[in-house]
């Protein structure tokens, strides 16, 4: 069994590692020397994406493929490189996972959203986000492959959380009323993709995210009671000074609903609020 991922990130690493330990074979992305050294280094085959010769390569017999590299501003970078490959080495992979984001929904003013809410993507990202989806799905209908896509909020996890900030003497409280976010611990997105490989379904859209969207002055007021340190004091929500980035991540607010997920394919979050999730990143030294 083979698994190649477009974009080996901090997710795309633990899904990998999570296939290494079935038996499966890994492929990967690397535009330079050093990230396919990199990717040997982990006993991953690298595979530059403007190599055709070496995409087809990576890609024949391919069993699953997972997408994580962010569109650029004329569409997913994937694409470009993996769907002629495929047709040329006549590959009919069983799972296509596309990893996108809940900024598709937009602002919903706090409400739930649900796989079938409208797409209202608010920013230049978000809205990169809705094509690739969309083109994807059209790549799936079009060659007769089973393309997942998978919503996903903020990731957190080891050497990614609210306790690292803290300990980098970065931590923040901006406090915006009624404001509230979801997120995703890593190892909850590493089981929502093993069981939507398990049970393949063309066309799928799924909310990866936990049970428990929350105000994130929350989140960081319960990592530094859980190190022990003072609690950053509040810093009322002011967009003059914040980076564009925290800007966007402000201007949406939605609670995501991940029901739809746990229905189809009997998914539950080992960590199902930031609780359990910063609780287990302690718990293992991280």
């Amino acid at each position: 069994m083979r698994l190649f991922v477009f974009g080996l990130g901090y997710v795309g690493a633990a899904f990998a590692d999570a296939l290494q330990e079935r038996g499966w074979d890994i492929a990967a992305s690397a535009r330079n020397p050093g990230q396919a050294q990199a990717l040997r280094d982990r006993g991953i085959t690298p595979a530059d994406p403007a190599d055709r010769d070496g995409m087809i390569a990576a890609l024949s017999g391919v069993n699953a493929i997972l997408v994580t590299a962010p569109p650029a501003p004329d569409g997913c970078p994937a694409l470009e490189s993996i769907v002629p490959a495929l047709a040329q080495a006549k590959a009919y992979p069983d799972w296509i996972g596309y990893l996108s984001t809940t900024g598709v929904y937009g602002d919903f003013e706090g409400r739930w959203v649900f796989e079938t809410s409208p797409l209202k993507a608010q920013s230049v990202e978000g809205a990169r986000r809705v094509g690739a989806e969309r083109d994807w799905r059209q790549v799936g209908r079009g060659m007769g492959l089973t393309v997942t896509t998978f919503r996903l909020p903020g990731i957190y996890g080891p050497g990614r959380s609210a306790l690292d900030r803290l300990r980098a003497g970065e931590g923040r409280r901006i406090v915006k009323p009624g404001q509230v976010f979801s997120r995703i611990h890593l190892d909850d997105i590493v089981s929502g993709l093993l069981a939507s490989l398990d049970r393949p379904r063309a066309g799928g859209i799924y909310n990866l995210v936990d049970d428990a969207p929350a105000p994130p002055q929350d989140v960081m007021e319960h990592a530094a009671r859980l190190l022990g340190v003072p609690v950053p004091p509040d810093l009322p929500f002011n967009e003059l000074g914040m980076s564009p980035a925290t800007r966007r991540f402000y201007a949406e607010n939605k609670r995501v609903s991940n029901a739809l997920i746990k229905a189809e394919l009997g998914w539950r979050p080992k960590h199902p609020t930031y609780r359990e999730g910063l609780a287990a990143i302690l718990k293992a030294g991280g």
